[in-house]
């Protein structure tokens, strides 16, 4: 049996869930689904340019998870970019930092988060 996922902390959700091409409906497009810890690593490391250890340790993992974290969400985010597919940020395993509130959604196919909502399945 796995060891369960350790909840990542995160600081809110983004303003806006979904994006996407313009010009193309929404029906036609498939979907990348971002967990909301994946943009919280890209938030903390792009926008705010930490390294990985201080962003790791303010989402609690440690600095190997934060990297995996983090080049899963690069990796979603560029093939929808290049791909032209529609980005929705949804689920994940993490808690709002300070609020005691818990997150748990996207979590399928025995943990692979990500993996399955990447293809749009």
């Amino acid at each position: 049996m796995p060891r369960p996922r350790k909840h990542r902390f995160v600081q809110g959700g983004p303003v806006a869930n979904v994006f996407r091409p313009v010009g193309i409906p929404a029906r036609d497009l498939q979907e990348v689904v971002v967990p909301l810890e994946c943009l919280e690593a890209l938030r903390l490391s792009d926008l705010e340019k930490l390294d990985q250890e201080t962003a790791a340790a303010r989402m609690n993992v440690s600095r190997q998870t934060f990297g995996r974290v983090l080049a899963e969400g690069r990796e979603m985010v560029a093939e929808a970019l290049v791909v032209g597919k529609m980005i929705r940020i949804h689920g994940g395993s993490y808690t709002l930092a300070g609020v005691g509130k818990r997150g748990r959604g996207g979590l399928r196919g025995g943990g692979r988060r990500g993996r399955l909502g990447r293809h749009g399945v």
